[in-house]
This record gives structure tokens, sequence and C-alpha cells, in this order.
């Protein structure tokens, strides 16, 4: 049996990965740079993509571990190796169900400085203990203090649908962090990470300081794995998994590209692999949906059925300016920030004549993941009914079967809660939507983007289907609007039999009542 070499999976801890033989894709020359240009820092990134490990590398460069650093970049930079006295709060280890668990968390990082630094403080409030504890940390060393917060909006995050306990934490929090302003001389460098900046105005109001690198060029790819890092890292994992899969070098990597690629934090920046599930792959041998099943945050569902959002804006990407997805708050009415933020969006192109940048699933696993995670919230199919039905809809289609899909069609809706559906047509369209994307992991398919084509168009190794969808209107109606706007038109030179399928929803059966294929 060949050796495997140690890959990180779920091993956030810089002194662990380079004592232990781990993997590691060198990205100090960023950390030390960061560290001696600049002190106060915030950078956003998707879950499981680096920023606990990066902040745990800073807190070994502050330590002054020159030995785990041996052999990377910044042992050719750093000259002088020096120990700073360093506070590391981790807010991603608890639930924050109720204010004590927050105060709980802050307590107990607290208790623990002030066990090193003086207790004279610790029957004020958490903010003024964090500020005694900075100074008197630098008092006493002579040095000043290192502080590095992971996961700063975790709390926020989980209240975010509970206004209440929301405006508890983020006042709590904005006086918690305003001490790094406060407390400045006192500090040698400060780091923040989170997955979203939608409270930071309110959170960081009195914070105007920090150099938030989230999307500047200079960084972007601080985070993350780029195709030249996965061929210098992990060569042998590749071959190993090309040869399993039975793909040359060069197709795996396409295939590992469409599947985990195409992550962009700055329109100029190189495209970046999900860590994570490149990880996962390489350690189980096969591809999967790793990151995504890691888990995904309700809030985002519960924002887009508020907002009434039409998902068929994302099919081909939606252009937007940068406030409309850099925004500091979570808004029903637009929820396009929280969903780039939190990584099921990125950055795909940008035209600088106009300043619109379109955004987009960064790849399969994001795609497909998304779409399949949204189907219960419309639907109440189950995650194994939607596979059934996705696989059992691509063979009658390739089977050239369309009444036998039209049928399978209204079994599904017929299985939609009456309570659920909220009768509208941007509802029917979401899942006519979500149930054709996810088509596309086994055919060929498009889907109207609300940019005048047709509803869906399906292609097949003889065929293509072209699908038109009407809400009590008729299916005769459907027919002629493939017709009369030529959505067969740019396929007629393509030798392969040309379908028309027109169908129509009514609102009073909740399901579709006719359709007219020819």
């Amino acid at each position: 049996m060949e050796q495997m070499r140690k890959q990180p999976i779920g091993i956030q801890t810089f002194e662990e990965i380079r004592k232990d033989g781990y993997l590691y894709v060198d990205k100090t020359a960023w950390a030390y740079q960061i560290a001696n240009i600049g002190k106060p820092y915030f950078l956003i990134r998707p879950r499981r993509f680096g920023k606990s490990l990066l902040l745990s590398t800073f807190e070994a460069y502050f330590s002054g571990r020159k030995d785990l650093f041996q052999g990377l970049a910044i042992e050719n930079l750093e000259t002088r190796w020096e120990t700073y006295p360093i506070f590391h709060l981790d807010l991603n280890a608890r639930k924050y169900e109720t204010v004590a668990d927050l105060t709980a968390m802050l307590n107990q990082y607290l208790e623990s400085w002030e066990s090193k630094y003086g207790t004279e403080k610790q029957d004020r409030s958490p903010e003024e203990r964090f500020a005694y504890v900075i100074e008197q940390a630098c008092v006493q060393t002579g040095k000043q203090v290192v502080v590095l917060i992971d996961e700063y909006d975790k709390p926020l995050l989980q209240a975010v649908l509970n206004a209440p306990l929301l405006d508890v934490y983020r006042c709590t929090l904005k006086a918690f962090y305003g001490v790094l302003k406060s407390a400045d001389r006192y500090l040698r460098f400060v780091f923040l990470t989170g997955v979203t900046k939608f409270a930071q105005v309110s959170v960081f109001s009195d914070l105007n300081q920090l150099n938030d690198i989230s999307m500047k060029p200079a960084y972007a790819e601080l985070c993350g794995i780029t195709q030249e890092e996965l061929l210098q890292v992990f060569r042998p994992e590749l071959e190993t998994l090309a040869l399993r899969m039975e793909y040359s070098l060069e197709e795996l990597l396409e295939k590992m590209r469409s599947r985990y690629d195409g992550y962009h934090f700055h329109p100029d920046g190189a495209g970046l692999f999900n860590p994570f599930s490149v990880l996962n792959a390489f350690d189980a041998q096969e591809f999967g949906d790793y990151w995504f099943q890691t888990g995904t945050p309700t809030y985002l569902v519960d924002l887009l059925k508020q907002s009434d959002y039409d998902l068929r804006l994302l099919v081909d990407g939606v252009e937007v300016t940068f406030s409309a997805f850099s925004e500091y708050r979570a808004d029903a009415k637009n929820p396009l920030p929280m969903i780039y933020q939190s990584g099921y969006l990125t950055i795909k192109a940008y035209d600088k004549e106009v300043k619109l940048y379109t955004l987009g699933f960064p790849n399969d696993e994001v795609r497909y993941g998304f779409l399949n995670f949204l189907v219960p919230y419309y639907t109440h199919v189950t995650d194994d009914e939607t596979g059934f039905h996705i696989a059992k809809f691509m063979r009658d289609l390739r089977a050239g079967d369309v009444d036998a899909f039209m049928e399978g069609l209204k079994v599904f809706f017929a299985g939609i809660p009456y309570e659920l559906n909220d009768n509208t047509e941007r509802h029917y369209q979401a899942v006519f939507y979500v149930i054709f994307t996810l088509l596309g992991q086994f055919i060929e398919t498009e889907v109207r983007s609300a940019r005048g084509r047709a509803d869906a168009v399906v292609k097949t190794k003889d065929a293509i289907f072209v699908f038109e969808f009407k809400l009590n209107g008729s299916a005769e109606e459907a027919l002629r609007q493939i017709d009369e706007r030529g959505y067969l038109i740019p396929f007629m030179l393509d030798g392969k039999r040309l379908v028309k399928v027109g169908v129509n929803f009514s609102k009073e059966t909740r399901n579709i009542d006719e359709y007219i294929v020819e």
C-alpha cells in the first residue's frame, strides 16, 4: 500500500501542521508583509478557507517561533525574531443562543489573560477589563500587544434574524472591539477575521482605522489555493488521484477546476481552489461536495425567502455595482451581500468602463450544492427525494420521453404543501429554475436568466428540448412565444431533433394543467 502524505483536514493550528509534518501551502511571505507594514487589519473570507490557520500563523510569528518557519519564505525575510504578548480570541468555538453565551465566552478569555497580567478590574464591564489587561500586558512586558480575533461576527450571524438579541450582541461587541482604537498606543498588531462584514458599520463605527484588505489585489490570494500552488505542493496527490480516476493530469485538473476552483476576491486576482474541498478530495480519493456538507447557514435561506429574490438572476451571473454586494447589513431587499460574503457567489468579471461587477457561483460544488439545499425550503421535497426526481428526469429526457418527464414534474409539484406555496409566478419560476439547473449535473441545460431566452433548454445526444412555461395562460400561448421570439433559431444548425414544449401552470390546482409537445 502506497504511503499517503498527511493532509491537514480540520487542522487550524500552524504549530501542529509544522511539527507533525502535514502538507502546508506557504503563505508566510504575505504574513510577513502584513505584520510589518501596518497594524490594524480586517479580512473576510468564506468559512473553511484558512482564516483560522492564518491567525495561528501570526500567533507563531509574534511568539518568536523561528523553529516553526524553517524552510518557508519568511525565513529569508525576518532577521529579528521577537516575542510579544498575544491575545487570541476565537469566537467560533461556541453557539450563541443567549446573551449569557456571549458573556461567558468573553469572560473565559478575559480571565485567562487576567491570570497573567492582573485581576484588578474583574468587577468591571468586559470592555473595561479588556482595555486594562491590554495596558497591563504592555506595561509589564515592555512590548506592545498583539490582538487576533477569529470569526468576529459569529454571534451576530447566529442572531441575525432575532432583532432584540442581535441588538444586545451588537452593543456588547461594539464596546469590546472599540477598545482596540482607544488602546492603540499599547498595540503592536491587530487582525480580525470573519465571514461577513454586514455589521461592520454598527459594530466597528468607532474603529474606523481598520485596514480592510478583503478586496485589495495585493491580498487576493492570501487564503485559498492557486493552481500554481496546487501543482507545486500537491503534485503526487494529483497524480495518484488521476491514476485512480483514469484521467490524464490535465483532465483531472480540468475536473477539479470546474468543481472546486473559481473563487475571486478581486477582479484581477488569480482563481482560487477551495482548500477544504481539495484536501478532502485527495484524502477520500474521489470527488464530493465536502465544503457544502460542512453546513449552510439557514439565515441565507430565510433572507432569500423574505426577499422574494429571483434566483434565475444567478444563472449566468448578475451584474451589480460594488455597493450592491459589499453593503454592511443583512437586508431582505438585497440578499446578495450575504450570499457573496458567505462564499456562495464570487466575482466572475468586472467591466471597468461602467464599473459593474458580475457575480456568479464559483464552481459546480457550490452551484449544485446551493440549489439542492434550497429545494426543501421551496418544496418540502427532501434531499434524497430531490436526487431521485432529478435522476428520473434526466433518464426520461435522454430517452426522448417528454410525456414521462412532464408527468414526473406533476408528481414533483403535487408534493409541495399548500401552505408553502405562495401561489406567485416567482415561486413557480424559482422551482422550475432549480429543477432544470440541477439537471445540468448530468445533461447540458440552459435556464432563462430573465434576458429574453426560453425558460429552459435541455440538450441530449439526439435532441434539443425548448421549454416555455405560463402561469394561468395556455400551452398554446407558450408554444406561440417559442415561435414568435425565435427561441429555436440558435439551434437550427446543430443537426439534432428540435422539440418545443409549451406548458401551462394553474394557480387553482397549483400544478401543471396542460402541456403540448411539438
